[in-house]
């Protein structure tokens, strides 16, 4: 269940959903359909993935720039988007180790 915040607190009084249920729809939108309303393939859903992984990292670097340089001095902002971009690269290192590991395994079976 979701900590009851005041921003969280006015999102289900408005809603009547928690940010929790929320998020969830909209990811399990996203995951199964395009824009189009047709069926992504692995492929294309990993190279999202992959694509996502990189903007996250990406802007971690920016910000981390702009703290070097003195463009902001939000430290805290800087520091959850570089553990953003972290725990968005190990998930997706974790996810290829499983596809190796699952193509490995199909490799192993005998026809």
């Amino acid at each position: 269940m979701d900590g009851l915040t005041i921003s969280n607190s006015e999102n289900l009084l408005k809603t009547g959903r928690t940010n929790t249920q929320i998020r969830n729809d909209d990811i399990n939108s996203q995951a199964v359909n395009d824009p189009k309303g047709e069926f992504k393939s692995f492929a294309t859903t990993l190279s999202d993935a992959v694509n996502k992984v990189n903007e996250i990292s990406t802007e971690a670097d920016t910000q981390m720039q702009k703290l070097a340089t003195g463009k902001t001095k939000n430290i805290p902002e800087v520091l959850i988007a570089t553990e953003k971009a972290n725990v968005a690269f190990k998930l997706l290192t974790q996810v290829r180790n499983k596809i190796i590991e699952a193509y490995q395994e199909v490799m192993k079976m005998q026809v």
